[in-house]
């Protein structure tokens, strides 16, 4: 009964809304616009200096008196000036139209509504793709925050809970502290429970050590692990995916660039080139040097002009 009074409601909510037309949203602009600009409580009437009641004649005369002083040629510099005379050839219109004052003189006593619909405010302030983007990663990260904290509570009740249990198991209902390290099995699939033909089935037992107030995971292989409430991970904003992704992609630009200076370095860094005379270079000086020569690197054998002067150095082929 309740959900059907509250889809019933929302059925006249939406019939109220569609029933706006685009005449009355033209009405909702003008009083916004003319609040903002000639003071707020402005209505139609009150700008033109007329009674609700005022009949077409009135209005006419209201009018003309109204854009002579407002008209931009006679208000030169004047900020604004063609936006208000502009706007009370649009007001002046809609008063001077039988259906048009109608839609008013309802707005008029009844008040122009707060809400007016989706469409509406999206019209008139349509977000860009920017702007969309940006509330998307604001609304996705913060739906992932809130999850990472239901997880982080839920798994500290967990944490909480085992230590109890396996308390209770080392130390009994009394639950008083004894000296020595107990070991004990915890339930952790909660209760046995019956299958299909009625066998009894028993939850996950976990192997465990008690050590006066510390709690101890004993995995198969000997090895213990302090459980404490520190092992539930806590929610973190540097864990939401726009962030990971962030420092992801900042981490790979700074790599790719520090390989990238390590080649240029690495390029432009001298070969290293044993000279004739190291010891580490293993090159013999030629037999047929004189002493005090320069011994030529391997692969190289001198050859001599009559008169003993020396030639450019020639490979062998």
């Amino acid at each position: 009964m309740k959900l059907f009074v509250v889809v019933a409601f929302l059925a006249v909510l939406v019939s109220v809304v569609s029933a706006w037309t685009k005449e009355d949203h033209e009405i909702f602009d003008l009083v916004t616009a003319l609040e903002a600009a000639e003071g707020r409580g402005t209505t139609f009437y009150s700008w033109l200096d007329v009674p609700s009641t005022a009949t077409l004649v009135q209005i006419n005369k209201a009018y003309r008196k109204k854009s002579m002083q407002l008209h931009p040629d006679k208000n030169p510099g004047v900020k604004g000036i063609h936006e208000r005379f502009a706007r009370l050839g649009i007001i002046a219109s809609i008063l001077k139209n039988t259906e048009g004052r109608k839609r008013y003189d309802f707005f008029y006593k009844n008040g122009v509504p707060k809400w007016r619909g989706t469409g509406y405010y999206y019209a008139r302030f349509r977000p860009g793709l920017g702007t969309v983007l940006v509330f998307l990663t604001i609304l996705t990260s913060g739906l992932q925050y809130l999850v990472q904290t239901m997880n982080y509570k839920r798994d500290l009740r967990r944490v909480e809970q085992t230590i109890r249990d396996a308390r209770l198991a080392a130390w009994g209902p009394k639950m008083e502290p004894l000296q020595g390290k107990r070991k004990v099995k915890v339930n952790l699939g909660g209760g046995p429970r019956q299958d299909e033909n009625g066998n009894v089935i028993a939850g996950k037992m976990l192997d465990m050590v008690v050590e006066q107030d510390n709690v101890y995971i004993l995995d198969p292989s000997g090895v213990m692990h302090l459980l404490d409430t520190s092992s539930a991970t806590p929610a973190a904003i540097s864990r939401t995916w726009f962030i990971e992704l962030l420092v992801s992609n900042t981490r790979k630009v700074f790599y790719s660039k520090e390989k990238s200076q390590k080649e240029v370095d690495k390029q432009q860094s001298p070969p290293t080139v044993d000279r004739p005379d190291s010891p580490a270079s293993g090159s013999a000086t030629h037999s047929g040097a004189s002493e005090g020569e320069e011994p030529l690197q391997a692969g190289y054998t001198a050859a001599v002009k009559a008169g003993g002067r020396r030639r450019k150095a020639v490979r062998k082929r």
